[in-house]
């Protein structure tokens, strides 16, 4: 029996109807995937160049990008395709090796060849799929596609990954790309959504509902329903800046660079969580150097959500393969605790902790006038970092990557030259900024 007559067939029967398939057509359905896709999931007509799926967190972006490389390998429409991740790990852990990755979509006689160690999938018909980091854009130059699988472009670190991508895509008769993405506002997902040749597929968590855990379901929506992070993470609005905000995503995205210069000074900013449960907030780690001329380079994000032991590896892991010179910790709860946490990891790593006596915004207003200065840069995109610049107000929550770039700009541009809003811990001077 045919695909489309199956498909006819499907039509006319009641919900049971795989139940009344022969052996081998319902071996045939099964991996169809025309058959179990939502309408959002199937590739929109029409003459497009790309196709942006900007949706929710487990909306099954994963699965229709994968099934989208499937489709166009099997109609022999694909010889030569790029596969594109934020990290390479993102690569292998989603696109490939996921629960919907590639290796997992093929029926078992046309399971593709993985080879990691080539960075190479090679597809029953001869087809091949290369694998590339979006943190290496160089790799993407001189390879030439005829089609490509991009996953989330929202957490590209270099934007130029996409446009090396791009000028490869130009083999084979109708060169394509599907980006899957949870969206935020970066200068790339806003350019997409407004190009003539992008077909836009837009869609929440729910709309997935049926096939996720009802405890996931249920958390997220005590969490986060009515948030901004809920309105983009689960509902994939772009968001516009906030009224109140010290940044703007202009702002950051005129302090954009890919390179910098040798830097006189280092350091790794950490705000440290004060619980360790599935509700603490993250650790936020920062890396941050200066130059000569006084000029601040954001190098690294490494926050995470972990114990004290996780995070303190975390930092100075950063510190090491940053070469910086000290971490610069906040220590308003429990200072004793995190320098020995730090200490306990590596006893002779250099520490600043610092004792906060102002508010969050204070602090942070003089970094934010150093960006309106340019004399912040930011090497490359942070976007988690750079979603809490742009959306903090002293009525949000606690910003903990914030924070710790707040610290590591403090010692390497405010401190030295203004009234610093931060004074070493356990020193017994007054601030500066706080008011007789």
């Amino acid at each position: 029996m045919t695909e489309d007559s199956i498909i006819s067939r499907l039509l006319q029967l009641d919900k049971n109807w795989y139940t009344d398939f022969t052996d081998e057509e319902q071996r045939q359905a099964m991996w169809d995937w025309t058959l179990w896709a939502r309408p959002k999931q199937l590739a929109p007509e029409g003459d497009w160049r790309v196709w942006l799926i900007l949706a929710g967190r487990g909306f099954g972006k994963t699965r229709s990008g994968a099934e989208w490389v499937r489709q166009k390998v099997q109609q022999g429409q694909a010889n030569r395709i790029a596969l594109v991740g934020a990290t390479a790990a993102d690569v292998r852990d989603t696109m490939v090796e996921g629960e919907s990755g590639l290796m997992r979509i093929f029926p078992n006689e046309q399971r593709p060849r993985y080879e990691p160690s080539k960075r190479r999938i090679t597809f029953y018909n001869g087809a091949k799929a290369t694998t590339f980091s979006a943190d290496e854009p160089d790799r993407l130059r001189g390879p030439n596609h005829d089609l490509a699988w991009c996953d989330e472009i929202a957490a590209w670190r270099y934007p130029d990954a996409w446009d090396q991508l791009i000028f490869g895509l130009r083999i084979g008769n109708d060169p394509r790309l599907v980006a899957t993405t949870t969206p935020r506002p970066t200068k790339l997902i806003r350019q997409l959504v407004e190009r003539a040749d992008v077909a836009v597929t837009r869609g929440s968590t729910f709309e997935n509902k049926a096939n996720l855990a009802p405890t996931f379901l249920q958390e997220v929506l005590s969490r986060y329903e009515g948030t901004r992070l809920g309105r983009q993470e689960l509902h994939a609005e772009i968001l516009d800046d906030v009224l109140g905000a010290l940044w703007s995503r202009q702002m950051i995205e005129d302090c954009r660079v890919t390179t910098f210069p040798d830097l006189v000074r280092i350091v790794v900013g950490v705000d440290p969580a004060i619980s360790n449960n599935s509700e603490s907030a993250e650790t936020g780690i920062v890396a941050v150097g200066c130059d000569s001329q006084g000029v601040a380079y954001v190098m690294d994000d490494k926050s995470l959500q972990g114990s004290p032991v996780e995070w303190a590896t975390a930092a100075i892991a950063l510190y090491h393969r940053s070469s910086a010179d000290r971490i610069v910790v906040e220590a308003n709860q429990g200072g004793d605790m995190v320098r020995h946490t730090l200490q306990t990891v590596e006893s002779n790593i250099p520490i600043k902790a610092v004792h906060a006596t102002r508010g969050k915004r204070t602090r942070a207003e003089p970094v934010s006038a150093l960006y309106e200065q340019g004399k912040v840069k930011h090497v490359g995109a942070f976007p988690q970092l750079e979603d809490q610049m742009c959306s903090w107000t002293v009525d949000s929550q606690s910003p903990d990557r914030l924070d710790a770039l707040v610290w590591a700009v403090t010692e390497l541009l405010v401190g030295s030259k203004l009234p610093a809003a931060v004074i070493p811990f356990g020193d017994t001077r007054s601030s500066p900024w706080e008011i007789n």
